[in-house]
């Protein structure tokens, strides 16, 4: 995770944040232009993401519901002013599996991310601040098709080559085959799994996470590997290790064919 030194004037926070920033060393380690993260050191560590207003409401309700399963950081607060809002938390130990100790050993690696998401799927999603995370997933698909907006290169293998109005077609076909019955991450990344010394210490990034259906973050943990080791030989592995059972190749399609207008 990327730590870039900074200053900053804490008077330009909400003065309840104040007090985190005195006597810290402020890095900046954002990775997107949605949102700016900053790293203070002090006390073990705090993350403060700000957006614009009412875009980390979901997340600070999704760490608090991880947080309280052993699963994310704490949410030390979350304020939200006229222009943007301001997400604190505790840092998670370790490293995100990006670090070049853990892609020194994707074999590894790939079974840990596999087997990690498998345990997850397995929680009881009860009282879920999202209890139905397919229906904002097709609306956004939805109109982001009606807009012209997409990307081809999410397309999976199976599926190489269609059209944009190809790849929607297989999403409105299959989509009444998905269902909101899992607790997701949402965005089952490697950056966004937390590891130390090879020990789960917990996820970040959970804003996308929800009740939804497995294959999506089936998708992204197949994705990231491809993505993050420059090869895509480990695709079948972390199916293996994940558990063939519960997986639909069918429905993998459909969520490569949404995630194409995500």
């Amino acid at each position: 995770m990327k730590r870039t030194k900074i200053t900053v004037d804490p008077t330009a926070f909400p003065q309840v944040l104040l007090p985190y920033f005195t006597g810290a060393t402020v890095y900046d380690s954002s990775c997107s232009r949605e949102a700016r993260v900053r790293y203070l050191e002090k006390d073990g560590g705090y993350y403060l993401k700000s957006a614009d207003r009412g875009a980390l409401e979901q997340e600070a309700a999704l760490t608090r519901f991880f947080h309280e399963k052993g699963l994310a950081a704490e949410v030390v607060a979350y304020v939200s002013d006229e222009t943007h809002d301001y997400l604190l938390t505790t840092r998670v130990e370790g490293e995100d599996c990006t670090h070049a100790v853990y892609l020194s050993d994707p074999a590894r690696l790939c079974d840990l991310l596999a087997t990690r998401l498998r345990a997850l799927h397995e929680l009881s999603a009860d009282g879920c601040p999202v209890p139905d995370r397919m229906e904002g997933y097709f609306r956004t698909a939805k109109e982001h098709y009606a807009r012209g907006e997409y990307d081809l290169s999410y397309l999976p293998p199976r599926l190489a080559g269609l059209s944009a109005d190809e790849a929607y077609r297989v999403l409105e076909e299959g989509s009444t085959a998905l269902h909101s019955d899992t607790l997701l991450h949402g965005d089952y990344c490697l950056p966004n799994v937390m590891l130390d010394d090879w020990r789960f210490s917990g996820f970040v990034d959970v804003g996308n996470g929800g009740v939804g259906d497995r294959h999506v973050d089936l998708f992204w943990g197949a994705w990231t590997l491809n993505f993050n080791l420059g090869t895509d030989k480990y695709r079948e592995r972390f199916f293996d290790a994940y558990g063939r059972d519960r997986i639909d190749p069918a429905l993998l399609d459909v969520i490569g064919a949404a995630e194409v207008f995500g």
